[in-house]
């Protein structure tokens, strides 16, 4: 999915976006906003580049980031998990109508914490459930942090999309 098709279905969904980004800095947000009528659907973003900030603005356990670091499938879902709630709180939403996006990962140059370069979780909290997803992502740092983007942009709409049965 492109940035623009992301917009376009969330709004049908009648959905709102919350995004927590470690890994991705902001570009995730940045590419979002950069689609007229972004705001419509897109609340705001944190990111969390520091462990202490997944803890005290995401909710994340300090224990689990000291047990697992800040790479890990479970403190990108607790994230994902925060944004969306602590937006939607912060705005009076009901949850229902927010999802949670997170990113967190290793860009390089070096590995982080015993887990290699390029290693990625991108995590969906919302109604129909909470997702994650580990990506190997190769490339330099900021291809690493690109590719990654596009990957949420394909999660999302894997998430959004009708479930066959």
């Amino acid at each position: 999915m492109k940035p623009e098709e992301v917009i376009a279905a969330l709004k049908k969904k009648g959905l709102k976006l919350a995004i927590a980004e470690s890994l991705t800095g902001g570009l995730l947000c940045s590419e979002l906003v950069s689609v007229p009528g972004a705001s419509k659907v897109v609340l705001g973003s944190i990111v969390a580049y520091q462990s202490g900030l997944k803890a005290s603005a995401l909710g994340v356990s300090t224990e689990l980031l000291e047990r697992v670091g800040a790479v890990d499938p479970e403190v990108a879902l607790k994230m994902a998990a925060g944004v969306r709630s602590r937006l939607a709180l912060q705005l009076m939403l009901a949850t229902d109508q927010v999802i949670g996006v997170s990113t967190t990962g290793v860009a390089g140059p070096d590995a982080q914490d015993g887990k290699p370069v390029g290693l990625v979780y991108i995590a969906i909290s919302g109604a129909m459930g909470d997702r994650v997803w580990e990506e190997s992502i190769s490339g330099d740092r900021q291809a690493i942090r690109v590719k990654s983007v596009e990957q949420v942009f394909a999660k999302i709409g894997e998430y959004l999309a009708p479930k066959a049965s």
